[in-house]
């Protein structure tokens, strides 16, 4: 017999966007009157609210997704509903792949037409492959083949998503050059092609740091709109994001409410600020950087741990104790040398700064 006790132990831990955010989507549909692109869910406009948040006439508030410069939404939103791909560029923890995901969900209704890109992605992943039984008993044919993503996406007039595309080898990147310009997707085995009908599209991400990597050819670069994606502007926004981000992820594992730790949040947002900004908050201090990004997305999972460390070994109000081996650990990827960083840190501004010496003498603690 199924209990609620067994429906909450097999809840998905993190559900796709489109059936997390299933009841904002439906309102927005129900509300848009706009002119929609072909096969596009929502209108370019409802697609935007989606992600920056609103209120609807009939009062549905729409959560934003997205904390940042209303004009990088619309120009991603306007770059998919033309024939130019469109690139997510941004250093690690930008929000690169939650925009993504969040816009498949909202132009096509499902974001899981995924591309992972790594070293080791192969051409099948972006073209198609095959059942090798099926092809061994009876040679190529249509029942054989195994569709990529993009392939399914330019059959049903969908949007693809290529996550890390960087990543990928170029020989195998280039492989969207056809895909993108021609909007075709040849299959030289079977003398057929597949061709993309309306709705078609594919968001990629690549991340500044990898330039280099396996950078792209200028052929599929031209393909690409690049709109790149920025680090918080101001720490009330970064805390907010974090916030909000945390909150969603502690419900699904049962941690405390954040309002119980928005003290705490603004202090590891304020460290990894002034770490990866070499100033104090007030421009009067100079400190050193480290080596790693102290990205936004890094500061929700040093929270997301500290509130698991309060409810399972605490009290369940996020403190200092619970933050501080996070920070530790985000900070200190180079033992040597970024060791040194964070303690010239706790020494020359955490130390003096009114109202930290819980969080001094526990960043001292696990420091030792």
């Amino acid at each position: 017999m199924t209990t609620p006790e067994n429906d909450r132990r097999t809840q998905v831990l993190r559900p796709h966007a489109e059936d997390a955010f299933a009841d904002e989507l439906k309102a927005l549909a129900a509300a848009d009157d706009r002119p929609r692109p072909a096969r596009w869910k929502l209108s370019p406009w409802a697609v935007a609210t989606y992600l920056l948040g609103g209120t609807l006439d009939d009062g549905t508030v729409i959560t934003p997704k997205y904390i940042g410069p209303r004009r990088i939404v619309e120009v991603a939103v306007t770059t998919l509903a033309t024939d130019r791909a469109l690139l997510l560029l941004g250093v690690p923890g930008t929000a690169k792949t939650w925009v993504s995901e969040h816009l498949a969900a909202a132009v096509s209704g499902d974001s899981t037409l995924l591309v992972q890109g790594t070293a080791g992605t192969p051409e099948e992943a972006i073209r198609y492959g095959w059942n090798y039984a099926r092809l061994l008993a009876h040679g190529p044919s249509r029942g054989a083949l195994v569709p990529s993503p993009v392939m399914r996406a330019m059959a049903d007039g969908m949007t693809a998503r290529v996550e890390e595309l960087t990543r990928i080898p170029a020989d195998v990147q280039d492989t969207l050059i056809t895909v993108l310009s021609e909007k075709t997707l040849p299959i030289p085995e079977l003398g057929e092609e597949v061709q993309a009908v309306g709705g078609f599209n594919l968001i990629a991400t690549a991340n500044d740091r990898d330039r280099g990597v396996n950078e792209l050819s200028s052929a599929l670069r031209r393909r690409f709109n690049t709109v790149v994606l920025p680090l918080p502007a101001t720490a009330d926004a970064e805390v907010d994001i974090v916030a909000r981000r945390v909150d969603q992820m502690g419900r699904a594992l049962d941690l405390p409410a954040v309002p119980e730790g928005l003290e705490e949040i603004r202090r590891v947002v304020t460290v990894f600020r002034e770490l990866r900004d070499g100033v104090t908050g007030d421009g009067r201090t100079k400190v050193k950087s480290p080596s790693g990004t102290l990205s936004t997305a890094e500061a929700i999972s040093v929270v997301t741990g500290g509130l698991a460390l309060a409810a399972h070994f605490g009290d369940g109000v996020l403190r200092p104790s619970d933050v501080a081996a996070g920070i530790l650990g985000a900070v200190v990827r180079d033992p040597a040398a970024d060791k040194v960083v964070w303690q010239e840190y706790l020494e020359a501004v955490v130390r003096e700064r009114d109202g930290w010496k819980d969080f001094y003498r526990a960043c001292r603690e696990v420091t030792a």
